[in-house]
């Protein structure tokens, strides 16, 4: 393991320092354990870990190569993490989503298009027509946080946001908010967030998400609160 880290070490600062730019393909195994001084093991498994990671992309046949480094790419690791919580640390993820959330949702006041409040509209109905269907719902749900996210032009704040409101959260909170047939409330939340996009008001955008978020907070705390 000490001789993997060291690799995954070297590489990493290789691609830090511009060496490895993205794209680039990376020199043979031979090579590498040549000029790291340790053996072809050890420079296997640093890849393996760095392609795990989607830093490195294994061409079989081809050869390795280093990824686009996408914040999409390099975050996708976060929503596995937050599919693997246990309930009382989901309480952490929720107040992260607190912090950032209706933040963005500001910003996003003042940069979404027309085209992307048109799209938000759209998607607003299509939730409507599913409240009593809680897994469309998590689909539309996911839909529009995500076009309200994008639209900040943010890559790296969109895939962490994404990736914090994992598939699992969503569907307890919304399965949880049907059977209390309390999706209504959550829909309107929805609404608020819309309009106040529509207005391009910052101020009330942010608002309005962080009452969202809240309320799902405050639901995903009493059910453990009962556990």
């Amino acid at each position: 393991m000490a001789l993997t880290d060291q690799a995954i070490t070297w590489l990493r600062a290789s691609i830090q320092a511009g060496k490895l730019p993205p794209g680039s393909r990376l020199p043979t195994e031979a090579q590498l354990s040549a000029e790291m001084g340790i053996s072809r093991s050890g420079v296997r498994e640093a890849v393996k870990v760095l392609e795990a990671a989607r830093v490195l992309d294994v061409r079989r046949g081809d050869g390795t190569y280093v990824t686009s480094l996408a914040p999409r790419l390099l975050l996708e690791g976060v929503g596995l993490a937050v599919e693997l919580l246990r309930d009382d640390t989901l309480l952490e993820v929720m107040e992260v989503r607190r912090m950032l959330e209706p933040v963005a949702t500001g910003v996003a006041a003042q940069r979404m298009s027309d085209a992307e409040l048109d799209e938000l509209g759209n998607i607003l109905e299509d939730m409507r027509a599913a409240q009593d269907d809680a897994e469309r719902l998590i689909g539309y749900d996911a839909a529009f946080h995500r076009t309200v996210i994008a639209a900040t032009g943010n890559e790296t704040l969109t895939s962490l946001l994404d990736g914090l409101s994992g598939q699992t959260l969503r569907a307890r909170v919304w399965r949880g908010l049907i059977e209390g047939n309390s999706a209504h409330v959550t829909l309107s939340e929805h609404e608020a967030i819309y309009k106040a996009l529509r207005a391009r008001d910052p101020q009330l955008a942010q608002a309005s998400a962080l009452m969202h978020v809240n309320t799902s907070e405050s639901w995903l705390r009493a059910v453990l609160s009962q556990a």
